[in-house]
């Protein structure tokens, strides 16, 4: 019998593919069975990722329309088909207060942030999944439910594409599923500036006494793009550690109050 667990024959694309958590979601796909094309800005860095995974890579800006239909038709012509998408490309610009904030920064956080997981998930709508049916996973953040100085372009944009998310699921459903995770703070280069300067001391406050590592959220979005998850649509399955519920713990605080003072540099 075939597992529900597996992904053989499928084929994805991932957004973001080759640093961090795209990355790593991009090589557990590709672990589980499935064809990956991966796509990011550094042309060198994705046909790396892509000869190490035995996929393909197309590099470009999520923000740029064009390249969001080479990929999807790239992928058609390599793979035949495009059954999981993982919408993970993002910016975390720009920071500070929304008083202060440019207006074309803000603009651009949320064309990254949600107009191009939009726009994504309309070429593979239209070029395969009306007719055959397949799964989207969007990654968010846990911040996206609570305030906090200098992170509301961030928060805002990932916010929407939670509600994003929902909308999708309900407009596509029943042939597509689409569902986001939400990662608390996990050991990349992109969070790099909050988890380096006080590591233990954030460790230490989260329930589950680390913080998370790319593999955490992956297995998530695998799991999620399976057939095991054939009933799931809709849900933002949250991977942060018990970040959420670390105030309940006796001496314990919320974490995220405490990622607040941390400011990432500017580009």
């Amino acid at each position: 019998m075939t597992s529900p667990y597996g992904l053989s024959g499928k084929a994805a694309v991932v957004t973001g593919g080759t640093r961090g958590i795209g990355r790593e979601v991009a090589r557990q796909l590709a672990d589980a069975g499935a064809l990956v094309c991966v796509t990011a800005r550094d042309a060198a860095e994705v046909r790396r990722t892509a000869a190490e995974l035995g996929g393909i890579g197309v590099a470009g800006s999520v923000a740029d329309p064009a390249h969001l239909g080479e990929v999807t038709a790239l992928t058609l012509r390599a793979f035949g088909r495009l059954d999981v998408l993982v919408n993970n490309a993002a910016t975390n610009q720009p920071y500070g207060p929304l008083m202060d904030v440019d207006p074309d920064a803000w603009r651009e956080a949320f064309t990254v942030n949600v107009e191009a997981p939009l726009r994504l998930v309309r070429c593979a709508w239209r070029a395969w999944m009306r007719e055959h049916g397949g799964s989207v996973i969007n990654v968010c953040t846990e911040g996206a439910t609570h305030v906090g100085p200098r992170i509301g372009a961030y928060g805002t944009s990932k916010a929407a594409l939670l509600h994003l998310t929902r909308q999708l699921a309900g407009e596509l459903a029943p042939r597509v599923r689409v569902n986001s995770v939400s990662p608390g703070l996990v050991r990349t280069e992109m969070a790099r500036f909050v988890w380096e300067p006080g590591e233990a001391e954030l460790a230490a406050g989260l329930p589950l006494g680390r913080i998370g590592e790319p593999a955490d959220v992956a297995r998530a979005v695998v799991w999620l793009a399976s057939d095991a998850a054939e009933w799931i649509t809709g849900a933002d399955l949250l991977v942060d550690g018990g970040t959420r519920v670390g105030a309940a713990r006796p001496g314990g605080y919320a974490v995220h109050d405490r990622l607040r003072s941390y400011a990432p540099p500017q580009p």
